[in-house]
């Protein structure tokens, strides 16, 4: 086993490689539904309609359910959890 030891990247080195995070996730997200498709044959998603539906391989959609609408939060605002009756 050979022993590597990385050298401390630089403050610039650090930001560049962090400005090509976004296109990684976005890519890696395309990949894997593709590679979900083409293996099962149908992706489950949310649309931005609000409904979670089934995309099949032959390109047709079946709705699964109608999600209730989301609660807008504004930035920096502080969420606390509910306390539970049990």
């Amino acid at each position: 086993m050979s022993s590597r030891t990385s050298q401390p990247l630089s403050e610039r080195a650090m930001l560049i490689a962090e400005q090509t995070f976004p296109e990684l996730a976005a890519r890696s997200g395309r990949e894997a539904y593709k590679s979900t498709l083409s293996r099962t044959g149908a992706v489950v998603v949310k649309t931005s309609e609000g409904q979670m539906v089934e995309r099949r391989s032959d390109g047709t959609t079946v709705l699964i359910k109608h999600l209730p609408v989301g609660k807008r939060v504004k930035l920096g605002a502080v969420l606390k959890r509910a306390k539970s009756g049990v």
